[in-house]
């Protein structure tokens, strides 16, 4: 491994409580900007120091002279990306540039945030797509996969964004009793950054008709998931400042597009059951959330 560190300030630590450190896939691209950007409001807001990593590949040796000079020359080109990527980081933040060697892109984020303890890995998604909005490309694909640790994505055009400061953190709490509940990750979060939390739950009435028995079921659901939430809120800290919104819809696509994001928003989303203990997998209705939603959004590890 390559390590180029810059620090924007001398000191590792914040009195005598540990820094959580943030591990940020970067690429000099449009993306890369955008998992930047992510990454310095999540630290404005929990005092994170950041390591700015870009990961690459080995040159296969063949026999040929110059192997080793060439895959110097690429880790070269990476350490100067990452130059430029840290110029984007405002001033009073602590910072380290990283150059690592996997054949993987994805499993060098994982690895570096695993030896450094990391409390999530930040990436953007791809340059395509529409603005505000979430695509994942194959190495943010690959992580909210099999990560191990938290992932926070930013959605496209999120570096235009500019001092954004996080205020709210959203959560989908889930409905199924043996669902994988984000809620743990979350209170760990607000409570450190004092941020307000936001309940979320999700209703939707797969049915063509608009008929009285369909209508009833609807308030039925909505009933349930306004006691779950209640239920939920009477569980989290008192000193937290928590809300609760259900968003209801003939489909969980129209239940989401009714419902606002704001820009200080972050959402935070438990993993699928097909993912294994302790590990990422974006299960259907998350990817359902990241699809429609404007603000970033964290993907937690499976608890059990």
């Amino acid at each position: 491994m390559s390590t180029d560190s810059l620090a924007a300030t001398p000191d590792d630590t914040a009195g005598d409580a540990p820094v959580p450190r943030l591990t940020v896939g970067y690429l000099a691209t449009r993306s890369g900007a955008d998992g930047i950007a992510l990454a310095v409001a999540l630290a404005r807001v929990t005092g994170a120091d950041l390591d700015l990593v870009c990961v690459v590949r080995p040159v296969p040796y063949d026999g040929s002279p110059g192997i080793a000079q060439y895959q110097r020359r690429l880790e070269d080109q990476a350490a100067e990306w990452l130059r430029e990527g840290a110029a984007l980081i405002p001033p009073g933040f602590r910072y380290r540039t990283i150059v690592t060697v996997n054949d993987s892109f994805a499993d060098g984020l994982i690895s570096h945030a695993v030896e450094t303890g990391a409390k999530m890995i930040v990436v953007g998604g791809t340059g395509d797509g529409l603005l505000r909005r979430h695509t994942l490309g194959t190495v943010s694909n690959e992580l909210v996969h099999s990560s191990p640790v938290p992932v926070a994505l930013a959605p496209r055009g999120y570096s235009d964004r500019v001092d954004t400061v996080l205020g709210t953190v959203t959560v989908a709490v889930p409905v199924e009793p043996d669902a994988d509940n984000p809620l743990p990750f979350a209170e760990k979060l607000v409570e450190r950054a004092k941020l307000n939390l936001r309940l979320l739950s999700l209703v939707s009435l797969e049915s063509p008709f608009d008929d009285d028995s369909s209508r009833d079921a609807r308030r039925a659901q909505i009933a349930v998931a306004r006691e779950l939430l209640d239920k939920t809120r009477a569980e989290v800290s008192p000193e937290l400042e928590v809300g609760v919104v259900v968003a209801d819809g003939d489909t969980l696509d129209e239940a989401l597009a009714n419902l606002p994001w704001g820009d200080d928003d972050i959402v935070a989303v438990g993993s699928g059951h097909l993912a294994p203990p302790h590990r990422v997998f974006l299960g259907s209705t998350a990817a359902r959330i990241l699809r429609w939603t404007t603000s970033p959004v964290i993907v937690v590890p499976r608890s059990r």
